[in-house]
């Protein structure tokens, strides 16, 4: 019975023609190569080669072996090809799911670092209003979903992504676009652009007033971040949103001023109970925690 590496070593003797060849090919000394044909050949029971004319080929009676041999290593060969093309994502698709917030400038940026390690990896993204979550994971359409909110399921698991803050946000002619930060009070104090309270990604928005008792008023409800986003670039109203709505969106068009209260809150990547993640999809929470992480 030979090894892996044993026929290593015969096909690299095959290959060279002399010991010293094949040590250089394995990286090796020429004695250990010696040695190992000696205990290959004294535990098969006859010779693999013969020398003529200061080289080493194949024994008549090993003709077949040797055949076998190089069979054996067309299929390492094509097993590392296969290797290889999986690690570059080669005929694998990649589908997820995101929340607005987390899909418009997190995700790509993800994606991006993804496509450097696998290049040929297929992707497939959705972005999913929080309750389309548990329908997307349930009836298999993607493999996860990236969530702003902890919904509760006990089909599913939510395991943690990275920690966010709220940010005030309003456009560069606004009266208090120069501010350094701002309270929750001064916040309060205007008309505010927003997703409604009930909403659980609304919900997140509401706290941070609740927590300080102050009433608020809402007079423009809208469903996603890019929709608030572009009427406050309209200096139609101020809002408040997660800091990773905002990351693309240049100073000039938008301007960014932190709250000076407490304002951390979760978010989770979720996935069924039932399902074995990909390792591709492992990369991508990994790549995506990184992201979310730096802002």
């Amino acid at each position: 019975m030979l090894t892996l590496r044993q026929i290593e070593i015969v096909r690299a003797i095959m290959v060279s023609g002399s010991l010293a060849g094949a040590a250089r090919l394995l990286n090796v000394s020429q004695p250990g190569i010696s040695r190992a044909m000696k205990h290959i050949e004294t535990n098969i029971g006859f010779r693999l080669f013969v020398r003529q004319g200061g080289r080493y080929v194949p024994s008549k009676e090993a003709t077949h072996v040797f055949d076998q041999i190089n069979e054996v290593h067309r299929k390492i060969d094509d097993l590392n090809v296969s290797i290889e093309n999986l690690e570059r994502g080669q005929s694998v698709e990649l589908r997820i799911g995101a929340v607005p917030s987390i899909a418009n400038a997190m995700v790509p940026r993800a994606v991006l670092s993804m496509r450097r390690t696998s290049p040929d990896l297929s992707m497939n993204i959705e972005i999913l209003k929080l309750e389309e979550a548990i329908d997307y994971l349930m009836l298999g359409r993607g493999e996860l979903v990236c969530m702003s909110y902890r919904l509760h399921h006990p089909a599913l698991v939510f395991e943690p992504l990275a920690r966010g803050r709220l940010v005030f946000v309003v456009a560069p002619e606004h009266e208090a676009a120069g501010m350094a930060s701002i309270s929750v009070a001064e916040i309060a104090r205007y008309p505010l652009i927003g997703i409604d309270p009930n909403d659980p990604y609304g919900r997140i928005m509401a706290g941070l007033f609740e927590r300080s008792g102050l009433a608020y008023t809402i007079p423009i409800k809208a469903r996603f971040s890019s929709t608030v986003i572009s009427l406050v670039r309209q200096n139609a109203g101020v809002a408040v949103l997660d800091i990773f709505s905002v990351q693309d969106i240049p100073p000039d068009m938008l301007r960014v001023i932190p709250i000076d209260e407490p304002t951390g809150f979760d978010t989770y990547v979720a996935f069924r109970r039932d399902a074995v993640i990909s390792s591709f999809a492992e990369k991508f929470v990994a790549s995506l925690r990184e992201t979310m992480g730096g802002v």
